[in-house]
């Protein structure tokens, strides 16, 4: 997966469609998630289409698969993924994750339905990394 700060580079240099187009190249490009953990636990609340985040690793760093039923949401919970994606535990649940997605600068991108999720991808990864580097 791609660093955050490489897909803001890619990013900052398009322009409309063009960064409909990467939202949704990110998406493809995030590891498959079986069907079997897509369920009602790894559901995200309150986006308007289905989220699914699943931690997959229960050691210092962590690891999640995602989905949607959506092209742009997907890459959209790509985007919040690679903030967090294989760092420790300690550092994702301190860190302020909406602060680093804000240079997307999502909510005048996009429509507030596709945004509206968000919240609650970047509380559901944070939330586990918590527990984690509670643990």
């Amino acid at each position: 997966m791609r660093t955050l700060s490489d897909i803001l580079e890619e990013y900052e240099f398009l322009e409309g469609d063009e960064r409909y187009r990467l939202l949704i190249e990110l998406g493809r490009e995030l590891d498959d998630m079986p069907d079997a953990l897509k369920t009602d636990a790894t559901l995200v609340r309150g986006c308007s289409a289905a989220v699914w985040v699943y931690p997959t690793e229960q050691t210092e760093t962590l690891h999640f698969l995602a989905d949607s039923n959506a092209a742009i949401t997907k890459g959209i919970v790509a985007l919040v993924i690679a903030a967090v994606q294989d760092k420790p535990a300690g550092e994702v649940a301190g860190m302020d994750v909406a602060e680093a997605l804000a240079p997307f600068d999502l909510k005048s991108q996009l429509s507030s339905n596709r945004t509206q999720g968000v919240p609650n991808m970047i509380a559901l990864v944070q939330e586990h990394a918590a527990r984690l580097a509670a643990a």
